[in-house]
């Protein structure tokens, strides 16, 4: 599927933006099943109001580590409030018709190296979360087969989090190529029974989706609206500003989407001064990599937050 960025590169206000922050333990605490907090006892990272920023790393190339390089000039805080890992796969077994949970070598090191790769950023008060996403054989988050098929896939991506000790789950339904060796085409309920499942067993974790595919179109079935069981969901086309379409409330949405190094800075800061001015409480970006890029990131931090950016390394 084309979209910009993975494929061809991916005051009152403030007042208002600063309750989301609780969701991701930038600010003080507040209920973990309402916000998907992690049950963990991470230290909290220094607080900081405005929305809450969302650094996705290829970590076939780049390091979890990077997200935890930036710091605000004003506070200290950390820019970035969650780091999303990117990424596993929806595989596909031809031989039992079942999807499967998949790690490629590079995301398996960062799961198997937690204590060196994840928990230094939750220690300061990041969630780092695992995306998954499509891999070309059929299978995809709208196509399961049966209710029954939908929640052992949850159960692999819960048994996952707790594993690993991860912070939640995000869905990006691309490349899923649906029908593709007998997988089945989309339907309405499966996604609806794969995310009513996981939130079911995972009550305190963050569930995020990626606004794009098959499965962002199907979020009702059976009357369940699955919007609400998200914490957040984001704009998938970087360079862009875009509302997703979902049942959750604006301080849990980011219309605006960046690249870092690939959307300019001007767009990053305008995309930045809208969020805050429309009072939207997230602002994602991606393809975080190792380089120093603390001029670009304080091309929306100023905007944010009112403050340039610190890099560390």
């Amino acid at each position: 599927m084309f979209r910009f960025g993975r494929v061809t590169a991916r005051s009152n206000a403030l007042t208002l933006l600063a309750a989301v922050a609780l969701a991701v333990g930038t600010t003080a605490t507040t209920s973990a099943a309402a916000t998907g907090n992690a049950t963990t006892d991470h230290t909290a990272s220094l607080a900081k109001n405005g929305p809450v920023s969302v650094a996705y790393v290829e970590v076939n190339n780049n390091s979890m580590l990077n997200v935890g390089k930036y710091t605000l000039s004003k506070g200290g805080g950390t820019v970035f409030a969650i780091g999303v890992i990117f990424a596993a796969n929806i595989n596909y077994d031809v031989d039992k018709k079942s999807a499967y949970l998949y790690f490629n070598e590079n995301v398996q090191r960062v799961l198997d190296n937690a204590n060196t790769q994840i928990r230094p950023l939750q220690d300061k008060g990041i969630k780092v979360m695992l995306s998954v996403l499509g891999n070309h054989q059929g299978a995809g988050f709208a196509n399961f087969p049966s209710k029954e098929a939908a929640e052992a896939f949850a159960k692999q991506l819960s048994d996952t989090v707790t594993k690993y000790g991860l912070d939640g789950i995000d869905f990006d339904d691309e490349y899923a190529e649906y029908g593709k060796n007998g997988a089945g085409d989309p339907n309405d309920s499966s996604f609806v029974y794969l995310v009513s499942a996981l939130r079911d067993s995972m009550p305190d974790k963050l569930i995020t989706l990626y606004n794009i595919g098959e499965a962002a179109s199907r979020l009702s079935y059976g009357g369940v609206d699955i919007g609400p069981k998200f914490n957040y969901a984001w704009n998938p086309y970087y360079g862009t500003w875009g509302v997703p379409d979902i049942s959750l409330p604006k301080e849990r949405l980011s219309p605006a989407a960046v690249e870092i190094g690939g959307t300019s800075t001007s767009t990053a800061a305008s995309l930045a001064r809208r969020t805050v001015s429309e009072g939207y409480g997230v602002y994602l970006t991606y393809n975080l990599d190792g380089s120093d890029r603390h001029d670009y990131i304080s091309s929306f931090t100023r905007e944010l937050y009112g403050s340039e950016a610190v890099y560390t390394k």
